[in-house]
C-alpha cells in the first residue's frame, strides 16, 4: 500500500526541477563511468572504476577476432600486384589438418606443386608419384607435409596463392595467443616488464612455402618462417610426415650420419588393378616436435624430403625374405639416403633460388590476352593455370644438372627448331584443352595426358621429349596457330577469329626469342606485331605478311617491332611468314599462286555480307504497301464519291 501511494506521487515528485537536475547528473555520472571503465579494460590498466556495464559492441572477442585478419591482410598485400598481372592466383585457406573448407566457400583451384615426378597437392596433403613414362601416377598412403599446430591461440585467420613464376604454393596463417591471466598486469607492474599498449592485438606470423623442386625431380620441400612480435613465447606442435590408414603400409625408423638427423619411411602403394604395387621409400629431415620462437624474434626452417619409387611388383613376393624386390627396396632406400644427407650440405637458400630461377625461366614464353571479344576464348587466368598447371605434371630433363653436354645440345636443337610443329588448327577455342574449371589433381594429371597426346600428333614428339620447356613452346605455337615448316615460320590462324588481342611470347627460333602479338587499332581492325630477343651470335631474321608480295622485312630488337597488316589471300594462306632465309622469301611468292590478296575488313565484308536481298526486299514492299493503302483511305475519304468538301463556301447555311 505505501509502495502503491509513493509510485502514484512519483509524476508529481519529477515535475519539480530540482528532481530533473538529480537524475540528469546521475545519469551523466554513470555514463562517465563506463567509458572509464571501458578504456581501462582496453588499456589493460587494473586501475579505474569498478563499475562494469555492458558494452555497446556485440562482445569482447569481436576486436580480437579483427587483429588476426588484419594481419593477413598487411602480410599478403603484395599479391594483389602479383594477381593483377596474373602471377598468382588465390586458393582456399585449408584448416592446417586437412579438413575439408565450409561449403560457402568458393571454389578454387587445386593447389598444387610438381615437377613431373612428384605431384603433391597442398591443401588436402596428398602425394603422388609418377613412376615412368606412360604409367599412371600412384598415390602413397602417407601424408607429406608436416602440420603446424599452434599450442594455444585464441583466434586465427589465413590465406594461400599460388605464385606462378615461382612455382610455389604460399600459405599465410596469423594465430593471436590468449589473454593474459587477470592477475598478469598488476604482476608485471609490481616487478616484471609491462607489456606495451597494443600488444594484445599482436600475432604470430606463420608462412609456408611448398614447391616440389624444378631441377631435382626427387626433391620437394616445406619451407617455414614463423615472425614472433608478442611478449610471449610462440610454441607450435609439429606433426607428420605420417602414414594413412592402414598404417601396415609404412614403417618409418629415425637414421643418424653425422650431425644430421632424418626420417626413413619405406613401404608400398595400394595394389594396382593387375593386383601389383610400387615400393615407395621416403626420406625426410627430422624436425623436431615442438617449434619454440622467442619473443620478438624470427624463425627459419626447412624440411626437405627425397622419395623414390620402384616399378610394380607382385606384393606376394615381398613376403619371401632375401627376394629380388627386398633386395630392390634397400637399392631404394641407399639412394634415398645418399640424396638427403647430400642435400642437408646444401644451404635451402641456394635450393630455393635455383628452384625460382628455373620457374621463371620456363615463364619466359607464354601466352599474354590483352582483349577478349568473345566468350569462347579462354581468360588470362585460364590460359595463366592451365600452363603452370602442364609445367607441373612435365618432367624437365632439359634442366637436369646431371644431364651431358651432347644431351643437352640435342634437346636445344630441337626446341629451337621443330620440324612441322604444330601442325592442324590453332587450339585457342579448344575448351577441353583450356579448361575454364579444375577441381581436383586427378583431372589435371588427365589433362596432362591429352595435352602431351595431341601435341605428338600434331607433329611435336620432339618437344614432348625435351619435357617442360618443349611443353611450354608447343602449347604456344598451338593457341596461336603457328607452325614450323622446312624453311620458315608460319602464322596460320584463321582470319575470322582475329577480334581477339593476345601476345605469344618467347617463341624459340634458332637462337632467338620471338614475340608475336595480335592487336586491334582504334577502329577495331586486327594488325600483327613482331618483336625479337636476340641471343649470341646475333642471326638475321626475316618476314612478310600474306602473299609475301612486299619485300620481306628484316627483325630487329628495337623496342617498337615491327607491324604487318592483316591481310587475307584467295585461297586462304597463312598470315605471316619468318626466315632466316631471306631468298626462301622471295621466292615464295612466285609459289603461292593466288587468286587474290584482301584487306581483313574486306574479307569480313565478303564473310559476313549482312541480311539477304530476299529480306530487304520484303520489307520496302510492306513500307510501300503500307503507304499506298494509307493514301487509298485518304483519297476515299476527300476525293471519292460523296466526299466533304475541304472547304465551306461563305453561302453555306451552316456558317
Amino acid at each position: 500500500m505505501w509502495l502503491q501511494q509513493r509510485l502514484k506521487g512519483l509524476p508529481g515528485l519529477l515535475s519539480s526541477s530540482w528532481a530533473r537536475r538529480v537524475l540528469g547528473l546521475l545519469g551523466f555520472v554513470l555514463l562517465l563511468s563506463w567509458y572509464l571503465g571501458g578504456r581501462a579494460r582496453r588499456t589493460g590498466s587494473g586501475a579505474g572504476l569498478g563499475l562494469h556495464l555492458l558494452s555497446w559492441s556485440s562482445g569482447p572477442g569481436e576486436p580480437r577476432a579483427a587483429a588476426p585478419q588484419a594481419c593477413v591482410e598487411a602480410a599478403t598485400r603484395a599479391w594483389r600486384a602479383l594477381q593483377e598481372r596474373g602471377e598468382a592466383v588465390p586458393l582456399s585457406a585449408r584448416a592446417p589438418d586437412g579438413a575439408a573448407a565450409p561449403e560457402s566457400a568458393p571454389a578454387t583451384p587445386p593447389a598444387l606443386v610438381g615437377n613431373g615426378f612428384l605431384a603433391l597437392d597442398v591443401s588436402r596433403n596428398r602425394l603422388w608419384v609418377t613412376p615412368g613414362e606412360r604409367q599412371p601416377p600412384v598415390a602413397p598412403e602417407l601424408a607429406p607435409f608436416v602440420q603446424l599446430r599452434p599450442l594455444s591461440a585464441q583466434a586465427e585467420a589465413g590465406a594461400a596463392a599460388l605464385l606462378l613464376r615461382q612455382g610455389l604454393v604460399r600459405r599465410v596463417r596469423c594465430l593471436q595467443p590468449p589473454e593474459p591471466p587477470a592477475g598478469a598486469g598488476g604482476a608485471a607492474g609490481a616487478g616484471g616488464p609491462a607489456a606495451p599498449a597494443g600488444a594484445g592485438a599482436q600475432c604470430v606470423l606463420l608462412q609456408e612455402d611448398f614447391l616440389a623442386h624444378r631441377a631435382r625431380p626427387h626433391l620437394y620441400v616445406q619451407r617455414i618462417h614463423i615472425h614472433n612480435p608478442t611478449e610471449r613465447v610462440a610454441a607450435l606442435w609439429t606433426v607428420g610426415p605420417t602414414p594413412r590408414p592402414p598404417p601396415k603400409a609404412f614403417s618409418g625408423t629415425l637414421e643418424k650420419a653425422g650431425d644430421h638427423q632424418f626420417l626413413l619411411h619405406s613401404g608400398h602403394s595400394p595394389p594396382l588393378p593387375n593386383g601389383k604395387v610400387n615400393l615407395v621409400v621416403v626420406a625426410a629431415k627430422k624436425l623436431v616436435d615442438l617449434l619454440q620462437v622467442a619473443p620478438k624474434s624470427l624463425l627459419d626452417e626447412a624440411v626437405l624430403w627425397v622419395v623414390y619409387i620402384s616399378e610394380p611388383v607382385d606384393l606376394r613376393a615381398l613376403k619371401a625374405k632375401g627376394a629380388k624386390e627386398m633386395k630392390e627396396l634397400k637399392a631404394l632406400q641407399d639412394m634415398a639416403r645418399k640424396e638427403i644427407l647430400e642435400l642437408m650440405d646444401i644451404p635451402v637458400a641456394d635450393l630455393l633460388l635455383d628452384h625460382q630461377q628455373l620457374w621463371a625461366q620456363l615463364f619466359a614464353s607464354g601466352v599474354e590476352m590483352k582483349k577478349i571479344n568473345d566468350a569462347h576464348t579462354p581468360s588470362s587466368l585460364t590460359v595463366n593455370l592451365t600452363l603452370y598447371y602442364m609445367l607441373s605434371c612435365s618432367p624437365a630433363p632439359l634442366l637436369s644438372p646431371t644431364l651431358s653436354r651432347w644431351e643437352r645440345d640435342q634437346m636445344e636443337s630441337t626446341l629451337n627448331y621443330e620440324d612441322h610443329c604444330f601442325s592442324g588448327h590453332a587450339t585457342m577455342h579448344a575448351e577441353n584443352l583450356w579448361p575454364g574449371r579444375l577441381s581436383s589433381v586427378l583431372q589435371i594429371l588427365q589433362l596432362s595426358d591429352v595435352w602431351k597426346l595431341t601435341l605428338q600428333k600434331r607433329g611435336c614428339k620432339g618437344l614432348v621429349k625435351v619435357g617442360a620447356p618443349g611443353i611450354m613452346q608447343g602449347m604456344v605455337l598451338s593457341f596461336g596457330g603457328l607452325q614450323f615448316t622446312e624453311n620458315h615460320l608460319q602464322f596460320q590462324a584463321d582470319p575470322d577469329v582475329l577480334h581477339n588481342s593476345y601476345i605469344l611470347h618467347g617463341i624459340h627460333y634458332k637462337t632467338d626469342h620471338i614475340n608475336l602479338a595480335v592487336l586491334l587499332d582504334g577502329e577495331g581492325k586486327p594488325f600483327l606485331h613482331v618483336s625479337v630477343k636476340p641471343h649470341s651470335p646475333p642471326v638475321k631474321i626475316y618476314a612478310c605478311e600474306a602473299g609475301c608480295l612486299n619485300e620481306p622485312v628484316e627483325l630487329t630488337s628495337e623496342p617498337q617491332g615491327h607491324t604487318f597488316p592483316v591481310m587475307v589471300t584467295q585461297p586462304i594462306t597463312p598470315l605471316l611468314y619468318i626466315s632466316t632465309d631471306l631468298l626462301h622469301l622471295q621466292d615464295l611468292r612466285h609459289t603461292l599462286h593466288l587468286k587474290a590478296i584482301l584487306a581483313h575488313e574486306e574479307h569480313m565484308a565478303k564473310q559476313y555480307p549482312g541480311l539477304p536481298f530476299l529480306f530487304w526486299f520484303s520489307v520496302a514492299s510492306l513500307i510501300t504497301l503500307f503507304h499506298l493503302f494509307l493514301f487509298k483511305l485518304i483519297y476515299n475519304e476527300y476525293c471519292g464519291p460523296g466526299a466533304k468538301s475541304l472547304f465551306r463556301s461563305k453561302e453555306d447555311p451552316s456558317v
